[in-house]
């Protein structure tokens, strides 16, 4: 598809369940428009400077933190290219540091993504947080130079009882 409106789906993944979803959805759009996806996982450095100053983790130790936060999203990154759903896809990955929502905005731009799809919430960050800075998502959405799907977990199946009306 020439005109296709989505030629690049950047898809930023935190390994948890919402963004599996989202890599799920953004799979399948890639195969109606024949896109490109890009997944992206930021290793948040601002969550371990914030960690530091409280005393939580040495700052000597920030380095190998780092090292080791990439080294897990690299396999992490590995696990979701095997998946079935991006099987037969043109997927490359990208690992960065810094602020999530920055980076995936900065991302979407200097890769030229058409659409981001990302889950509606991660799984890192607590109520206090987004009560102050809001979520990742959110904060993409109100940055991002392109359209973005925010991609909710699926709803579990109701156990619904049959009333029998005899």
């Amino acid at each position: 598809m020439s005109g296709a409106p989505f030629k690049k789906i950047l898809v930023p993944v935190d390994f948890s369940a919402c963004s599996d979803e989202a890599l799920r959805v953004a799979c399948s759009l890639a195969r109606i428009y024949q896109s490109e996806v890009l997944i992206l996982h930021v290793v948040d450095t601002e969550a371990l400077g914030h960690l530091n100053r409280l005393g939580l983790a040495l700052p000597s130790e920030e380095a190998k933190q780092k090292k080791r936060l990439r080294h897990h999203a690299r396999l992490n990154a590995r696990r979701l290219l095997r998946s079935d759903d991006a099987k037969g896809l043109n997927i490359g990955r990208m690992i960065l540091e810094g602020s999530a929502f920055v980076e995936i905005a900065r991302t979407a731009r200097t890769e030229k993504s058409n659409l981001i799809v990302m889950g509606s919430y991660g799984g890192q960050g607590g109520r206090l947080e987004k009560m102050f800075f809001g979520s990742t998502a959110e904060q993409v959405v109100r940055t991002a130079a392109c359209p973005v799907l925010c991609v909710p977990l699926p709803a579990r199946p109701s156990t619904t009882r049959t009333i029998n009306k005899d």
